[in-house]
Formats: C-alpha cells, structure tokens, sequence
C-alpha cells in the first residue's frame, strides 16, 4: 500500500495566486494580467482631488470596518499623503508594505500587483534582478494608480493586510464604487 501525494498543481480554469508556491499554468498567469491590464483601461477619472481623496478613503475605510479588515489605506500624490489610516489589526509592517507598495505603483505607473505578475512571465520573479531594490520596492498587490483622463496617473492608493490579491481586489472594489458616484 503507497501513500500519494496529492496534486496540488491549480487546474487550468484556476486564477492565478501570487501567494502560490505551487506550479501554476502560464495561462492562468496571462489571464490575471489581463483581468488588471482591463481594470487600467476602465478605471479613469475625470479628475482626482483632494475631496476625491478624502472621499475614496472613508468608502476604504467603510468596507474594512464592515468587514472587520486589519488594513491600513493610503492615498498619495507622490510625498504629499492625501489620506492615511490604520483601522484595528493593522501593524506597523503594514506601514512599510504601504510605503514600498506605493513606490512601486508611481515608480511603474502601473498595480503594484501587475508590475510583480509581468515579472513572472516566464518564470523567476521581478525581485530575483539585481536592480529591483526590495528595500524601497514591493512587487505585491495592493497598490492602485488613480488615473485621470488624458493625463495619467496623478495618485497612488495602498491598502495593505491581507493577502497581495486580496488587498488589490479590495481597491478595485473600492475604485469602481467611487468611479460609479464620481
């Protein structure tokens, strides 16, 4: 009598975990970037203020407190914070997560999420390169640019505590419900 080990490897109709260490199909990889690659596409602005700001983090800071989240939210227009809190649970790790995690979105004017995703196309990881600095980068979702129309990115919200495809979908989340009542 032989023991197996279970095949863990997700199926073909599995997303993409970034979390995984399992070996994941290429094409779940090439599905998830393009799932973000649309949310870019359609998540535009027709300005970004700081009212919007303030307006976007208290509809943050709603979902995690109806969801008993420990995050902590952070919007940006490059060193200026526009909003930044700490709801219950959320460590000072989730403040540097932010801090990296906002770089990494203005530095790439792209997800946090998506930059480490591309870095994964053909296996290794952004952050096996010499040049990607983890200390002052995160290539970890969570990080979202607010692009304006015609302009581009203009801000940087963070959310930071739970898992990286977590804390991207609960941005995104949060950007269409502000899209849709801006």
């Amino acid at each position: 009598m032989s023991l197996e080990q279970p095949d863990l490897t997700p199926g073909p109709d599995a997303e993409f975990d970034p979390d995984s260490t399992a070996n994941q199909p290429e094409g779940a990889l090439r599905s998830l970037i393009g799932r973000i690659e649309h949310e870019m596409a359609t998540l535009q602005f027709g300005g970004f203020s700081q009212g919007n700001a303030l307006e976007l983090g208290l509809l943050l800071v709603e979902l995690g407190t109806e969801r008993n989240l420990p995050i902590a939210i952070d919007i940006r227009r490059g060193a200026h914070v526009l909003f930044h809190v700490s709801l219950p649970g959320a460590t000072a790790d989730n403040e540097i997560w932010v801090e990296r995690k906002s770089r990494t979105a203005e530095q790439y004017a792209e997800p946090s999420l998506l930059v480490g995703l591309r870095g994964r196309l053909g296996g290794g990881r952004i952050e096996d390169n010499g040049w990607f600095d983890q200390s002052r980068y995160a290539a970890h979702g969570g990080a979202f640019p607010l692009y304006v129309k015609e302009t581009g990115a203009v801000a940087t919200v963070t959310v930071s505590g739970l898992p990286q495809k977590a804390d991207h979908d609960l941005v995104v989340e949060a950007l269409t419900a502000f899209k849709d009542t801006a």
